[in-house]
């Protein structure tokens, strides 16, 4: 018994089939984002031990982003600092680490001794509450200037609630979230 193949013609041959470029790529971005979190681990447990500072470091893809945290440490709450200034110009100075080693832009998250974790939680709250107010009134509400981070978590809070939506206006450093019933 014989078996014939065919050869594919050469212009064929040159396409790439959709189904292999379809495949490959979640686990490309999921190889991106593990190296973009073993870079910034690296680059973290370097300065800790420039700092003389305790703490575990723990590597995680989430939500297709890269997050890194560090707990454990005694004085790891003075690289949080006021509000998280500390923490959030760490993260930049870490997402630059990892784009100078990568060469891709970086979204790769921080939290430190569980700051973003318990801040979440606080905003979700605010984010509740308010969205309950201004059902409840009608009168718009304006919350102080926050962060992208920050303005993210009300947002999606105000979203679970019916009735109303939010937006953000004004520039940077001072931008803030306004509720409005809809």
């Amino acid at each position: 018994m014989s078996e014939t193949v065919q050869e594919p013609s050469q212009a064929e041959a040159s396409e790439p089939t959709a189904t292999s470029e379809s495949e490959s790529s979640p686990s490309n971005t999921e190889t991106l984002l593990v190296q973009e979190g073993d870079v910034a681990g690296d680059y973290l447990e370097r300065l800790l031990d420039l700092l003389d500072y305790d703490g575990d470091i723990d590597l995680d893809v989430e939500a297709g982003r890269a997050v890194v945290s560090i707990d454990g440490g005694d004085d790891l709450e003075k690289l949080v600092g006021n509000r998280g200034q500390v923490l959030e110009a760490l993260q930049e100075l870490t997402r630059l680490a990892v784009q100078q080693d990568t060469g891709v832009r970086s979204r790769l998250m921080l939290d430190i001794a569980g700051w973003r974790a318990g801040r979440r939680e606080e905003l979700t709250t605010l984010g509740r509450t308010t969205a309950e107010s201004v059902l409840e009134t009608g009168k718009e509400t304006r919350l102080r200037p926050m962060t992208p981070f920050e303005r993210k978590i009300i947002h999606d809070a105000v979203a679970a609630v019916e009735g109303v939506h939010s937006e953000s206006e004004g520039e940077e450093p001072n931008r803030k979230v306004v509720v409005f019933k809809s």
